[in-house]
């Protein structure tokens, strides 16, 4: 597959696997999914477990399979989790574990080094909005709820963004 090599890095996205807490999946389970969802591939660069370990999965320098209009300018980590418990009604839920949010912080820290000007951004965060920056709807409503919780107030405290 031909594709032009991701250089222009702007946004730095944050997804999560939307699976419940129990269910401790990796790349294998999700390049397994996005294949039947007529990828070639695992749609993210990177897959963190519920144990804070990390799985690669498309090349850093390939762009990815994740956030429709913004792919050729982003780079993907998964968190595994994300949705309630139960894992019966879908509901979002902020259930990764410290090891996950500490790994995480560790990853976009290793980006934002070598794209310095790019955003930290929830999945949700770009899939309201236009790639003009417009919104799809007014501003504050939700289409997504990806990745459960709102990611830049939170890389803020960690010192990842201004």
């Amino acid at each position: 597959m031909n594709y032009k090599p991701l250089t222009d890095v702007r946004y730095l996205v944050v997804h999560c696997s939307a699976t419940p807490a129990k269910m401790d999946i990796g790349v294998k389970e999700i390049d397994l999914w996005h294949r039947a969802r007529g990828f070639f591939s695992i749609g993210y660069h990177v897959v963190i477990r519920r144990n804070g370990s990390v799985e690669f999965g498309r090349p850093l320098g390939q762009p990815g399979a994740h956030a429709a209009d913004f792919n050729s300018v982003s780079r993907a980590v998964c968190l595994v989790g994300g949705v309630d418990v139960a894992g019966n009604s879908g509901k979002a839920e902020n259930n990764f574990t410290p090891a996950q949010f500490a790994t995480l912080y560790d990853v976009l820290h290793a980006w934002k080094d070598e794209f310095p000007h790019a955003d930290i951004v929830g999945h949700r965060d770009l899939f309201d909005r236009n790639p003009d920056g417009s919104y799809k709807k007014q501003p504050g409503q939700r289409l997504k709820d990806c990745p459960s919780f709102d990611v830049q107030p939170w890389a803020k405290l960690q010192g990842l963004l201004p």
